[in-house]
């Protein structure tokens, strides 16, 4: 409730304030939390400064997240996998687990707040592939909506 207004008078604050800030996690950084960092990118249209990053990064970009994605005007595939930056807990506005593997602790100093998303797996309901992969975008689609929606209306205007 209190961390939803952005201060200034901390070291960690960056200099643009103004926007909001969000890191969407999730453990390999590969496909979920790309998948909402790219959409996110797409719909705010640099009114939220975005990344994304892994607990425990895999090696690559998920093709086919990165193929879904672009069927809905996103584009990850230049993305790369990283480890979670404590400097940037930090200082974000939000910290956006994706799934429930990946655990994000509080860090001394943080101004944020950590939300976790119970993202939608097609798999438990039999649904591979393609399919299974556009049904995570579109869940994953309407949270960063809201989302997106929630962090512009709570920030200055613009």
């Amino acid at each position: 409730m209190s961390a939803q207004t952005p201060h200034h008078s901390s070291s960690a604050a960056s200099g643009s304030s103004s926007v909001p800030s969000v890191l969407f996690v999730c453990v390999k950084n590969g496909g979920r939390s790309q998948m909402a960092a790219a959409l996110m990118e797409a719909r705010a249209a640099g009114t939220v400064e975005v990344h994304s990053a892994g607990t425990r990064p895999g090696t690559s970009i998920n093709a086919l997240s990165a193929e879904v994605v672009a069927e809905a005007g996103a584009d990850m595939s230049a993305g790369a996998t990283k480890l979670i930056d404590p400097s940037l807990l930090v200082r974000v506005d939000r910290v956006v687990v994706l799934g429930q593997e990946a655990v994000v602790e509080p860090v001394p100093g943080m101004a944020g707040t950590i939300t976790t998303w119970r993202t939608d797996e097609p798999s438990e309901r039999g649904i591979e592939g393609a399919e299974r992969m556009r049904l995570i975008r579109d869940d994953i689609d309407h949270r960063v909506q809201e989302l997106l929606e929630e962090l512009t209306a709570d920030g200055p205007a613009v």
